[in-house]
């Protein structure tokens, strides 16, 4: 499954992140993964949630996020909870140029029973089809 958390830049979207997997972990029967490319939320982190900073692996690009997250899948069967804060940020795109990693989490969010929260910066009305029937 696919959750969306939208708004325009500013609107602490990051910050229902952070809440939102600090609230998962409580009740997780699996791992939690937190992914994003700077590390101003490290520490607001409950410390079960697995902290990711993209740019320490030089994770750049769609692709590149792509199968990022799908080896964080692949790496262990317990995975419950992967939040990804600023896919556009992170692969350089706008949203409505990501339908490939949107089609590509949903495979791997059903296929592994894992839970994909993601944030994208941009008001209800820009988001693109492939995104609204997430949210």
């Amino acid at each position: 499954m696919i959750k969306i958390i939208y708004g325009p830049k500013g609107t602490g979207k990051t910050k229902q992140l952070i809440d939102k997997a600090n609230a998962d972990v409580i009740d997780a029967k699996g791992l939690s993964v937190f992914i994003t490319d700077n590390k101003r939320c490290m520490y607001d982190l409950h410390r079960n949630v697995r902290f990711i900073d993209v740019k320490d692996y030089q994770i750049v690009g769609e692709d590149a996020l792509c199968g990022f997250i799908k080896g964080v899948a692949a790496c262990n069967s317990d995975h419950e909870y992967i939040y990804v804060d600023g896919v556009s940020r992170i692969t350089g795109k706008p949203i409505a140029e990501l339908g490939g990693i949107f089609y590509m989490l949903d495979k791997v969010a059903s296929e592994n029973s894992i839970t994909i929260t993601i944030t994208c910066s941009c008001e209800e009305s820009e988001l693109p089809d492939f995104v609204k029937k997430y949210v």
